[in-house]
C-alpha cells in the first residue's frame, strides 16, 4: 500500500510530506485547496502523462516521490523480468518533472521508463476519479467487470491463448495462399533455371578447367597443321611428290653426274647428300611430334560445345560457374518448398479447422461462465445500492454473442431501472451523476475481494449525492477500507468522520504567493474541519459539538462493525 508521499513545487504544494496509514485515509479542505493535486501527484508515479504546467512558478522541477510496501507476488515478479529486485517488501518511486517539459522516473534509485510505471501502477493502485463514472457508461467495460466479478482470468487467458493461435495460423494459411500467380510465376522461373543448370552437371571452376583444356586442344590443332604443312613441304604430298628432299635428292643426283670431270662439285654433292638426310630426319621427327600433339576431332567437338553452353548460361545468368551451382542449389531448394505449398496448405487449412472447433468450444464455456456470473453480479449490486440509498433499483444485462475475438464471442451491457415501473435501459440514459457515483462504488465493493490491488483511491465520489446517501457512501468506504487501502478525497462530513486517517488540505498566503499545507489531523484537527465542513466560514458551538456527535457515531458503528 502507499505508506509515504513527498511532493514538491507542485503546482501550488511547495512541499508536502505525507503519512498514509492502512484503512480509511480522507482528505478534505475547501474547494481550490489543492486535492485534486495530490491525486495528479500520485497519477505521476505511477506513469501517467504530466506537462510542464504543473511545475510551480518559477522553480526548475517538480519532485513526487511515493513508498510502497506490501508488494504482491505480481508485482514482485513484473519487476524482476525488468530486473528490478524489493527484496525489503517496499519499492520507492519518483518523478521529476522538469519545466522544459522532459521528467525522470526512478524505482528503487534506478532509471526507469514511464511505460514501466504505467504497466506496473494496476498493481498498485486503483485510482476511481469523474472520469471513471463516465467511463462506466461504456458498455466494453461491463464485460470486464463481470469477468473480474467471475473470476475467470484462468479461462479466460487460457481461450486467449488458443484464439492467438487461431489468428497466427490464419495468417500464415492467408500468406501461404495469397497470391497464387505470382507464385505459379515464380516456380516457372526457378524450374527454367534448374533446367539450365542441372542437366549439365557443372563442376566447381570447371569453366577455368575447361577453358585451359580448350585454348591447349586449339593451339595443339593449330600446331599439328603447321607440323603437317612443314613435312609436306620436305617430302611433298600425294598430289605432288616434289617435297625439300626430292628436290635436294633430285639435285644432288643431277651434280654427281659432273663431279669426276669437275672435282670441285665432290664436296657440293656431299653437302647435298647431308642436307638431304638432315631433312629426312627432321621430317621424322616431326612426324612423331605430329602424333603426340594431335588432338582427336571428337573430343575437340566435345570440348567446344561445354564450353559454349558454360558460356552462353555464364551470359544469361551474369555469373561464373560456382556462381551457377550456387544459383542451382538455391533455385532447387525454393522450388521444393513452393511445389510442396498446397500440401503446407492443406496442413493449415486443418490445423486452422481444428483451432476454430476449439476455440469456439472455449469461448462457449467462457460465454456460460459469463451467463452465470452476470446474474449474480447484478443481484450482489444491487444490494449494495439498496444499501446505499437506490432501494429501487434494478439491475439486469444484455448479452449478445457475435463473432470471435480476443476477449471470446459475448458483449455485455448493464441495464438499470432506478424507479419501480420503469424498464431497464443502459445505465447512460438514465444515471445522474450522484448516481453514477454510487453505481461505481457499489461496483467496486462487489468486485473487491476478486483482486489484490492494496490500495483504492476515489476523487470526489460524493460528486451529486448528500444527507443519508452520503452517510451511506461513507460507511461503504470505510467497510471497504478493512480490507485495504482506502484514500477518499472529499467535501462531505458523512465521509470524512469514517477516516481512520484525516489529513487537511489548506490553502494559505504568504510573502505574496500561494501554497499548499497538508496536515495529517489530531483529534481536535478533525473536529474542528468536521466542524468547518458542516458550517462554512459561520464554525459555533453547536457545529463543533455535531461534529464530536458525528465522530463519535462513526466510531461507535466501526466498533459494532468489527464485533459482528
Amino acid at each position: 500500500m502507499l505508506r509515504e508521499l513527498y511532493i514538491e513545487d507542485l503546482a501550488v504544494i511547495q512541499k508536502a510530506e505525507i503519512q498514509l496509514a492502512g484503512g480509511l485515509n480522507v482528505f478534505s479542505g475547501e474547494t481550490g485547496a489543492g486535492k485534486s493535486i495530490l491525486i495528479n501527484g500520485i497519477n505521476a508515479v505511477l506513469g501517467q502523462r504530466m506537462t510542464k504546467d504543473i511545475v510551480r512558478g518559477g522553480e526548475k522541477k517538480a519532485v513526487i516521490t511515493a513508498v510502497f510496501d506490501g508488494i504482491t507476488e505480481q508485482l514482485s515478479a513484473a519487476l524482476k523480468e525488468n530486473g528490478i529486485d524489493c527484496d525489503d517488501d517496499q519499492i520507492v518511486i519518483s518523478r521529476e518533472i522538469n519545466c522544459d517539459g522532459g521528467s525522470v522516473a526512478r524505482l528503487n534509485s534506478r532509471p526507469v521508463s514511464v511505460a514501466l510505471l504505467k504497466n506496473i501502477a494496476p498493481m498498485l493502485v486503483n485510482i476511481h476519479g469523474q472520469h471513471d463514472s463516465r467511463s462506466l457508461l461504456s458498455a466494453e467495460r461491463h464485460l470486464e467487470l463481470i469477468d473480474i466479478f467471475a473470476a475467470d482470468a484462468d479461462v479466460l487467458e487460457d481461450y486467449k491463448k488458443s484464439f492467438r493461435q487461431l489468428q497466427n495460423v490464419s495468417r500464415e494459411l492467408k500468406k501461404a495462399s495469397a497470391d497464387s500467380q505470382q507464385k505459379q510465376a515464380r516456380t516457372s522461373q526457378l524450374a527454367t533455371i534448374v533446367n539450365d543448370i542441372k542437366p549439365l552437371e557443372l563442376a566447381p571452376d570447371e569453366d577455368t578447367d575447361i577453358e585451359k583444356r580448350f585454348e591447349l586442344a586449339d593451339s595443339s590443332r593449330e600446331l599439328s597443321q603447321v607440323l603437317s604443312e612443314v613435312v609436306t613441304a620436305i617430302y611433298g604430298s600425294d598430289e605432288q611428290s616434289f617435297g625439300a628432299s626430292s628436290s635436294v635428292a633430285d639435285a644432288s643426283q643431277k651434280l654427281a653426274a659432273f663431279q669426276e670431270e669437275f672435282s670441285d662439285l665432290e664436296p657440293i654433292v656431299q653437302r647435298l647428300d647431308s642436307v638431304r638426310i638432315e631433312l629426312d630426319d627432321i621430317s621424322t621427327l616431326l612426324m612423331r611430334f605430329i602424333g603426340s600433339v594431335e588432338i582427336d576431332p571428337a573430343e575437340f567437338a566435345r570440348l567446344s560445345r561445354r564450353r559454349d553452353e558454360i558460356l552462353q548460361l555464364k551470359r544469361k545468368y551474369n555469373t561464373d560457374v560456382n556462381g551457377l551451382i550456387q544459383l542451382c542449389e538455391t533455385s532447387g531448394d525454393e522450388l521444393l518448398k513452393l511445389t510442396s505449398g498446397e500440401s503446407n496448405i492443406e496442413q493449415l487449412q486443418k490445423e486452422r479447422a481444428d483451432l476454430l472447433k476449439e476455440v469456439s468450444q472455449k469461448a462457449a464455456k467462457l460465454s456460460d461462465i459469463r451467463e452465470k456470473a452476470a446474474k449474480r453480479f447484478c443481484e450482489s449490486v444491487a444490494k449494495e445500492l439498496e444499501f446505499l440509498n437506490m432501494p429501487n433499483v434494478t439491475l439486469s444485462f444484455e448479452h449478445t454473442k457475435g463473432k470471435l475475438t480476443v476477449s471470446g464471442m459475448d458483449s455485455i451491457e448493464l441495464l438499470i431501472s432506478a424507479n419501480l415501473g420503469e424498464p431497464p435501459k443502459p445505465i447512460a440514459k438514465i444515471a445522474s451523476g450522484g448516481e453514477l457515483s454510487r453505481i461505481m462504488l457499489a461496483l467496486k465493493c462487489v468486485i473487491a475481494d476478486r483482486d489484490d490491488i492494496p490500495t483504492m483511491i476515489f476523487d470526489e465520489i460524493d460528486t451529486g449525492v448528500s444527507g443519508r446517501a452520503a452517510q451511506k457512501i461513507g460507511i461503504k468506504l470505510s467497510e471497504l477500507a478493512a480490507h485495504r487501502q482506502v484514500i477518499c478525497v472529499t467535501h462531505l462530513s458523512q465521509i470524512a468522520v469514517q477516516a481512520d486517517e484525516h489529513i487537511l488540505i489548506d490553502k494559505r498566503t504568504a510573502d505574496g504567493r500561494t501554497t499548499t499545507a497538508v496536515t495529517v489531523l489530531d483529534e481536535k484537527g478533525r473536529v474542528d474541519e468536521i466542524a468547518r465542513i458542516l458550517g462554512g466560514e459561520s464554525v459555533t458551538e453547536t457545529t463543533i459539538k455535531n461534529a464530536e456527535e458525528l465522530i463519535a457515531e462513526a466510531a461507535s458503528l466501526k466498533l459494532k462493525s468489527k464485533k459482528s
